[in-house]
């Protein structure tokens, strides 16, 4: 597979880890949350810069949205203003999700709501742990992390 074979990219959220490499794939459409793009616009403006290259094809997502038939994005404000997690339907039945930086490990995943958060987690602590039940209740058969290998399977 080649950049060119890539027809879309979901951004969870636009911090430079997950988006930095978007110019790779500028023929394909990238999927945001508005109030994320507004976000990286007012608060990083040097990133933003390097992500909004010419002619960079956003669709922005206002919440909960499919993206493709399967294909699905919902909105998990916490880590930033507007996170998003995506929800991947399996033929298992039970979705996949890709949580981004909702949760940066499974320890904090399953952890209780009241845990101390590592610094950097959620810009929003009471917004991040109302998106973590929300998450934690879409019944995902596998979850999947941005920044750990392991996945759960529920």
């Amino acid at each position: 597979m080649i950049p060119g074979d890539i027809g879309l990219v979901i951004n969870t959220h636009l911090h430079f880890d997950h988006c930095g490499q978007n110019a790779v794939f500028k023929h394909a459409a990238c999927y945001v949350q508005r109030a994320e793009l507004d976000r990286t616009r007012r608060e990083a403006p040097q990133l933003y810069g390097w992500f909004d290259f010419m002619n960079a094809r956003f669709e922005l997502l206002d919440g909960d949205a499919e993206v493709l038939p399967g294909l699905s994005v919902i909105a998990t404000p916490g880590h930033t203003v507007g996170h998003q997690c995506v929800v991947a339907a399996s033929a298992g039945g039970a979705p996949d999700l890709m949580i981004g930086d909702a949760a940066y490990t499974p320890r904090l995943y399953q952890g209780a709501p009241d845990e101390d958060l590592p610094p950097g987690q959620a810009a929003d602590p009471a917004a991040w742990r109302d998106s973590l039940q929300r998450i934690r209740s879409t019944g995902a058969a596998r979850v999947h992390f941005c920044h750990h290998t392991d996945v759960i399977h529920a």
